[in-house]
């Protein structure tokens, strides 16, 4: 039997963050095609299976149409996972062997999970001729990260009434594209939405991986390195975040909402 679990990530409730599809194998791993196929059944923007290793877990992400090399919002749903079924002490850390190196992950009392990630640095450069129009809105600047295109735009309402081209976005050679701009609201200091169409993601509810690129660079702007992130997606949700030299500390709450075995 393989347990399936449904977790919502940097939620402040059920229903919101960003749902996850989280499973530990046991035994032999099954061949990647039996992972995507899980994914694409799934149709969550990510789904994370979770592998024992001698010095912690393995953990690898699938979209409904490929694997990453990093995503936030699964992993917080896969410590979440490894605490709640008891493999995992309350108390002690969860490790993650990944494609972005060793991740982290460990909890307070309050229910509260921070991960160890890496920040993500970005660089301007020349946008492509089509990012306004492909947005739906004037961009300021344009950066390139690690994965992704992270798009400034004038302000928060800017990004709040985004109806981009997504055809036309998942023609970029880039992972996807964050849109960001300074908070309106109380508490936040700034705003994104991401859009991944290329892997099968229209609009990322709230993304872990975004905010290793956000982080570090709303830090640099407003000259502090706490910050809280509010992803305005319609389901919504907050990241509070640290940066602590070139990694970024990311913390969020998640419950599950489904558990379930799967049969296939």
């Amino acid at each position: 039997m393989t347990r399936l679990h449904l977790i919502d990530a940097f939620a402040d409730g059920p229903f919101t963050g960003n749902p996850a599809g989280v499973t530990l194998l046991e035994g032999t791993p099954p061949p990647d095609t039996w992972c995507q196929s899980v994914a694409m059944e799934l149709n969550q923007a990510e789904t994370a299976f979770i592998t024992r290793q001698p010095e912690g877990f393995g953990l690898r992400w699938f979209t409904p149409m490929a694997e990453v090399e990093l995503c936030g919002h699964a992993t917080l749903a896969a410590a979440h996972y490894l605490w709640e079924t008891g493999v995992l002490a309350p108390e002690a850390p969860a490790r993650f062997h990944t494609h972005s190196g060793l991740l982290t992950a460990s909890r307070d009392g309050d229910g509260w999970i921070t991960l160890d990630f890496p920040a993500i640095h970005s660089v301007a450069e020349d946008p492509p001729p089509t990012v306004a129009a492909a947005l739906g809105s004037p961009v300021r600047e344009v950066l390139r990260g690690a994965f992704d295109l992270l798009c400034i735009l004038q302000d928060a309402a800017a990004v709040r009434s985004l109806t981009p081209d997504l055809g036309a976005i998942a023609q970029w050679d880039v992972r996807g594209v964050i849109a960001t701009a300074p908070t309106d609201r109380d508490n936040v200091d700034f705003v994104s939405r991401c859009f991944f169409p290329a892997l099968g993601v229209a609009e990322d509810p709230v993304t872990g991986s975004a905010h290793c690129a956000l982080a570090p660079y709303w830090a640099q702007v407003l000259g502090r390195t706490v910050l809280v992130g509010e992803q305005a997606s319609r389901r919504g949700g907050h990241v509070r975040c640290e940066v602590v030299g070139n990694r970024v500390r990311l913390a969020g709450r998640a419950v599950t909402t489904l558990r379930g075995e799967l049969c296939g």
